[in-house]
């Protein structure tokens, strides 16, 4: 379930947010190509927790239908201002209820799996509205294999600061634990450009 203060705060850092350039283009572009070549023209798509909408705008058009959402409406405001493709629509969800009982031949969830309240809940969501064999394409940091500066010192002091929003602590290991707990079975873990805690996973409803 949505909790109002992250509501609040993406609305407010969404268009500081929307002028950051991305950091690592070639590891982005990477990624987008590997997404593009799991994907076909036949496909529906969802992708929980669009932001700005980049990455959808980008990928829509290599699939049937895109249904991209978030739980900011200023994230959305700001995706809805931008020249989409036809078959891109945007909407307000969290990661729990994105789907609105529909089901997709993919769900895409880009650095999204790290700031939901409850893992487990979320997964099993996404699960359910996945058709048998659908894939699960997420990029997920996972601040438990950081140094332990950086998770139990510069990390709640940005969150202190309003800098960043709440977290799970995840290790990889536990991500990939949950996941398949969840019932998937994972396809590919790699890791894109420099930051070696941020990982592209795809993984398959197993039934």
């Amino acid at each position: 379930m949505t909790d109002r203060s992250d509501v609040q705060f993406w609305d407010r850092v969404a268009d500081k947010y929307a002028a950051r350039p991305i950091k690592d283009v070639a590891a982005y572009e990477a990624m987008l190509a590997d997404v593009a070549s799991r994907l076909s023209e036949a496909d529906r798509v969802l992708e929980i927790g669009c932001g700005t909408g980049v990455t959808a705008i980008r990928l829509a058009p290599g699939v049937l239908q895109w249904k991209a959402t978030d739980l900011s409406p200023e994230m959305l405001r700001i995706a809805r201002g931008k020249p989409a493709p036809a078959n891109l629509s945007f909407a307000m969800a969290d990661a729990e209820l994105a789907a609105d009982g529909d089901s997709y031949d993919a769900i895409c969830a880009f650095l999204i799996l790290h700031l939901v309240r409850d893992l487990r809940t979320s997964l099993a969501a996404i699960r359910d509205r996945l058709k048998p064999g659908g894939l699960l394409l997420s990029k997920t940091y996972c601040f438990g294999d950081m140094n332990i500066v950086m998770r139990r010192a510069v990390l709640p002091a940005l969150q202190t600061l309003g800098m960043v929003p709440p977290v799970t602590v995840l290790t990889l290991q536990q991500l990939r634990q949950a996941i398949v707990d969840a019932g998937f079975a994972i396809d590919t873990v790699r890791s894109f450009g420099r930051n070696r805690h941020s990982h592209y996973i795809v993984a398959r409803r197993s039934s």
